[in-house]
């Protein structure tokens, strides 16, 4: 029998004599499943990042470090309940070091908490977990909503101090979202006249972003409001739809994401701008701190910053630094650094294209 055969038949014996242990429901912890398993959970895939970037550069990072290893990859769908069950999956298969990007973070204390007391490190990716969490990479989100307000004020101009300006903030959920609405009010604040409408979005949800903006539109008319905050891209889009819908133009609304359909708003001239948060270096430096954590190395070099969550502070951190991105320097950002390709950017907007010289 040849090395081929040994090794198929080798698996296959394993494999079925590991059936019937899982159709017996087994609580007990399989360690040998997960020895060179990272986890990956992501949150949803209706921001297109996930599922786009996020899991393949991750799981490119991970292969070029590690020829043995695996991602172990799950999207929860933005339900709790979901990614509890994935969590506690991992965790059953004894996978030891998880990159966790919360749909909850609150919820999320009691499973992290659980795992690091069996010896499973939990990365906080993206959003920072509540819990005793290993270390965290994400994007420096009180400058992000710096970011967005420096964008409202400049579009607004000379006006500004004379504007009134609506808010439409991220999921009450999502740990990231206080931070975007407390830089962002850092900045307004004082700057324009009045923020005379400010809704937080459970699930960053663009239909409700819409149907809030169109039910202030009907309550307030169309001189009710100079610009409109808004946390991200998705909902940037209901909104955008909303004004549309009214018949209401050139009305400033930012976002956040550097998504395409917004992008592509940038050209038409129906959004302002949006924040630029390059997943590489993020995706990256997670997947290098996990595959360091797994083989039981330090993570010193990979993260410069520390962070604190509610249960636990002095967490080792890697903070990026984000960009605005307008129309006018759309070239010199997400073209130049293939975020987006100029063909998708530019489909059915050629005229728009050409004048910003994207062609």
């Amino acid at each position: 029998m040849n090395a081929i055969m040994r090794r198929a038949l080798t698996g296959a014996m394993a494999l079925s004599l590991a059936a019937p242990l899982t159709a017996c429901g087994s609580d007990q912890q399989d360690t040998g499943a997960g020895k060179d398993s990272i986890g990956l959970l992501l949150p949803e895939s209706k921001a297109a990042r996930y599922e786009k970037f996020d899991r393949r550069i991750i799981s490119s990072r991970v292969a070029s470090l590690c020829l043995e290893c695996k991602v172990d990859y799950h999207n929860a769908e933005q339900q709790v309940d979901a990614q509890k069950r994935q969590f506690d999956g991992l965790v059953k298969k004894g996978v030891k070091v998880i990159i966790l990007d919360p749909v909850d973070a609150a919820a999320a204390k009691s499973w992290v908490d659980s795992a690091a007391k069996k010896g499973v490190k939990v990365i906080a990716y993206d959003r920072l977990a509540e819990g005793d969490v290993a270390a965290y990479v994400s994007y420096d989100n009180e400058k992000i909503g710096r970011l967005q307000g420096q964008g409202i004020l400049a579009a607004l101009g000379s006006q500004a101090a004379a504007s009134d300006v609506v808010m439409m903030n991220g999921s009450p959920t999502d740990p990231n979202a206080p931070s975007y609405k407390k830089g962002a009010h850092a900045v307004l604040d004082g700057k324009v006249r009045k923020i005379v409408y400010e809704k937080d979005i459970p699930g960053w949800s663009a239909a409700t972003a819409k149907k809030e903006m169109g039910d202030f539109i009907d309550a307030h008319g169309a001189e009710g409001f100079d610009a409109v905050y808004s946390a991200n891209d998705g909902m940037a889009g209901g909104i955008a739809a909303a004004l549309k819908s009214a018949g209401i133009k050139n009305v400033p609304v930012g976002g956040q994401d550097a998504e395409l359909p917004a992008l592509q708003r940038l050209v038409a001239g129906t959004q302002t701008f949006t924040i630029y948060k390059e997943v590489r270096p993020e995706a990256e430096t997670a997947a290098e701190i996990a595959f360091r954590l797994l083989r039981g190395k330090s993570i010193k070099s990979l993260t410069s910053a520390t962070a604190d969550n509610k249960s636990k502070s002095g967490i080792p951190a890697q903070l990026f630094k984000a960009q605005m991105v307008t129309r006018k320097n759309m070239k010199d950002t997400v073209v130049r650094d293939g975020a987006v390709r100029i063909d998708l950017l530019c489909d059915g907007l050629t005229a728009a294209c050409k004048s910003l010289d994207l062609e």
